[in-house]
Formats: C-alpha cells, structure tokens, sequence
C-alpha cells in the first residue's frame, strides 16, 4: 500500500466493493442517469446506499493512502457542498 500508513492499519486494505467504489468515481459520465444507471449494474447498489458507503470512504484513512487525488478531490467537494449550506 502506497502513501500514508497509519499505526496500526499497515496491512488494512480496502475490500473490493471500497476499490470498486473510487474506481467508478474516478470515471466521468454522458449524460443524465448514467452515473446511477453504473452504480445499478456494475455494483449492484442502489444509489442511497452507494452514496453512504463512499461518504464513510471518504473518512478512511485507508482510502485516501489507496487513491490519495480521488479521496481529497471528492474531500473538497463535500466540504464546498456542506459550507452552502
């Protein structure tokens, strides 16, 4: 595991569904829906969920020495998000 390694968490890695996740999100989409429509059929989760597990992603340390530029990305974007609020 690149990055950052917290104590305790050396050999913690992400399961499948977790890389899954920031794979899809790395990816860009065409149009409406389609975004849903992948988080649908290609990891079998209905959009609510997905959105849960990737916010508790996004607060993983393991995540973030898994795929640093997605995770502090997406950071960001939450935190501009939360701060219109």
């Amino acid at each position: 595991m690149a990055g950052v390694t917290v104590p305790g968490m050396e050999h913690a890695e992400l399961d499948r569904r977790e890389r899954d996740i920031l794979a899809l999100e790395r990816r860009s989409f065409a149009g409406p829906g389609a975004k849903e429509r992948a988080i649908r059929e290609e990891l079998g989760l209905a959009p609510v969920r997905y959105y849960q597990l990737l916010n508790a992603l996004l607060d993983d340390e393991r995540a973030l020495a898994f795929d640093p530029v997605t995770v502090n990305r997406l950071r960001r974007v939450r935190e501009t998000r939360r701060a219109e609020r």
